[in-house]
């Protein structure tokens, strides 16, 4: 940064103390529209509070910030720069794949709010300031510049060509926003990766998610496929050397893909008449935004190649299927969650039916009646489980019976489980490490991409 600044003041741009002023100047409007939230989430048996930053969109009191902040939590707080004391907040709604959430909260008063900007117009090179509450030191201002754009990240369901920055985005300071240097907002700030590596959602693709949330939810185009990456030595085996696209693996049954006829080692080349190029696997985010982005029921030209020879089709597509698993807590010491089409690929299950084991108490009658992390169950006594509303009426109907059978499959065996409820959960306390819950696949999972979830 000194090096900036002797530049600048060498005449390679504004004068220092210009742009000295101008900074202090950007953080002086924006540093009160910043906010501090913090989330009370509930991870199996145990409770956490989670902090981080929002940014006043809107005088009503609508902020936008992070998913992964007030994703599922009990309850959310806001503290509004001047204002001494802690607004409740409401979760309009929260969008996992853009890492996007909106809440508000009301107060009496209008409350500061940001000029919005474009993403679009960014350079890569332009200085920008990230404003937050790292570590809980609330107002703090990063300076940097657009270190790149349109990143993809190896970060599971998530669909974001991310802004990379310098400036600091440390823990506490995400949802905060990322402004340039005339005040507007630029990007909502989302991770960070080690010192001066941090990543931003656009600001474009935040308000586009937030404007769907307000009105129920986020809804995607879906075609119902798995596909890889077309690298050189891919193509030139396929016999198309020159050839750019995704390549699939395998196409859901009835879905919108299916009906048009897509095969599995077909090569998509273009949508709509834009082109497909995936040589990488971090490349393959292109292509799910290029379908995610369209809407639900539109008519589409796909243009690939089989077998070498280039063929049309037109596809219809569908909704994409949720991602976000409901989840029902048992009164014994475990959860369960539905069985989502992402974690058919992420578990290699076999079906969709039952519903699965993601938490288990240690302690808990679950716990010392066999039940593990991972199980899918599919009966209570002799009731089938099909789904969690099978599984809540299935409890119900044993509660106060002195034992009960759970059939739950495992991989490719089957397991009776006695359950007796006589031992409450938290009679022997948990203890570091024993608590588990079903975590993401890494990235570089060598499961295929799917154009959904």
């Amino acid at each position: 940064m000194a090096l900036v600044l002797a530049a600048c003041a060498a005449g390679a741009g504004p004068a220092t103390g210009d742009l000295e002023r101008r900074i202090v100047d950007v953080a002086a409007r924006v540093q009160p529209s910043v906010v501090h939230i913090e989330a009370i989430v509930k991870f199996g048996d145990r409770r956490n509070q989670l902090t981080g930053s929002g940014v006043i969109v809107n005088p009503d009191g609508r902020i936008l910030t992070n998913h992964h902040l007030v994703d599922k939590a009990e309850k959310v707080t806001v503290s509004v720069p001047g204002i001494r004391r802690k607004f409740p907040a409401e979760v309009v709604g929260a969008d996992r794949q853009t890492d996007v959430a909106l809440v508000r909260i009301h107060s009496a008063e209008p409350l500061p709010a940001v000029k919005i900007g474009s993403a679009a117009d960014l350079r890569v090179g332009q200085w920008v300031l990230a404003i937050g509450n790292p570590y809980g030191l609330d107002g703090t201002v990063s300076f940097g510049i657009v270190s790149a754009k349109g990143r993809n990240l190896a970060v599971p369901q998530t669909l974001n060509d991310f802004i990379q920055t310098d400036a600091m985005i440390d823990q506490g300071s995400s949802g905060g926003p990322l402004v340039d240097l005339d005040g507007r907002v630029v990007g909502i700030n989302s991770r960070g990766q080690g010192r001066g590596i941090g990543f931003t959602i656009p600001i474009d693709t935040a308000t586009q998610v937030a404007a769907q949330l307000e009105h129920g939810g986020v809804e995607r185009g879906y075609l119902g496929i798995t596909f890889q990456a077309l690298d050189r030595e891919l193509a030139d085996y396929f016999g198309v050397p020159d050839a750019t696209g995704v390549v699939v693996n395998s196409v859901v049954p009835g879905s919108p893909a299916a009906d048009a006829g897509i095969a599995p080692r077909d090569i998509l080349t273009r949508i709509d008449g834009v082109a497909v190029e995936a040589e990488k696997e971090e490349d393959l985010n292109n292509f799910q935004r290029q379908v995610a982005a369209l809407p639900p029921g539109r008519e589409v030209r796909l243009e690939m190649l089989r077998g070498g020879a280039a063929r049309q089709v037109s596809v219809r597509l569908g909704t994409q299927p949720k991602i976000e698993a409901d989840e029902v807590e048992s009164e014994l010491g475990f959860n369960v969650q539905e069985i989502t089409e992402p974690m058919l690929r992420e578990r290699r299950l076999d079906s969709s039916r039952g519903a699965l084991v993601n938490f288990v108490a240690r302690g808990s009658p679950a716990r010392e009646a066999g039940i593990e992390v991972g199980d899918v169950i599919v009966q209570v006594e002799e009731a089938q489980v099909a789904n969690l509303d099978d599984f809540r009426r299935a409890m119900a109907a044993v509660s106060g019976a002195p034992r009960f059978l759970i059939q739950a499959k495992r991989g490719e065996d089957t397991k009776f489980l006695l359950v007796k409820p006589g031992a409450r959960p938290g009679e022997a306390p948990p203890e570091a490490g024993e608590t588990s819950r079903i975590q993401p696949p890494e990235p570089g999972d060598p499961t295929p991409r799917s154009d959904g979830p």
